[in-house]
């Protein structure tokens, strides 16, 4: 069933379409959330509200193309997560911005790298960190955006995603010398 077809079915409330579209949708989505909360109970959580909030605004929602439907859903995902960690955590981001280092990252550590690892590294950052770079560096948002979705200043959204970046390398390079310790 075409994307525009099976919007319309869900916003006349077929239970079907829903299901359909769910089934559909679950497993990237899921994915999504997984990269913002550590775990999974958390991720299912905000997934299935990302997908209440989706069947509650259809009936509002004008279908433009699937792309646009897709990243719409998408934000709505994104948006679910950050209000599970704005819940959880009271503050999510712990360091000012006048801490902030200005420091190389190597970003060709990444190059040789899985995405299953890359992903595991990711979920290892603490809160704030993981949250900026996910929403900088995956979702593109930019330091602006990003300030105002969060409620921090664009210093500290900068700061956090070096810090991140930084935190990530370490985590990769470890990970390469315990597979290469674990090889020999």
């Amino acid at each position: 069933m075409e994307l525009r077809q099976l919007i319309f079915e869900c916003a006349k409330g077929s239970i079907t379409a829903q299901r359909y579209l769910f089934d559909s949708y679950a497993h990237r989505f899921l994915l999504l959330c997984q990269r913002y909360l550590k775990h999974r109970e958390e991720a299912e959580e905000a997934m299935m509200n990302g997908f209440l909030q989706i069947y509650q605004s259809l009936p509002q929602f004008n279908f433009i193309n699937d792309p646009s439907t897709i990243a719409w859903m998408k934000k709505i995902m994104v948006n679910k997560c950050l209000e599970n960690i704005r819940g959880r955590h009271r503050i999510l981001v712990v360091l000012a911005e006048d801490q902030a280092e200005e420091e190389s990252v190597d970003e060709s550590v990444y190059a040789s790298m899985e995405v299953k690892t890359i992903l595991a590294c990711l979920s290892k950052l603490p809160v704030g960190y993981r949250t900026v770079f996910n929403l900088f560096v995956i979702e593109a948002y930019s330091h602006e955006e990003i300030a105002e979705l969060l409620r921090i200043s664009i210093g500290t959204s900068k700061s956090q995603l070096n810090k991140a970046k930084r935190h990530m390398q370490r985590l990769i390079i470890e990970q390469n010398n315990y597979r290469h310790h674990a090889t020999q």
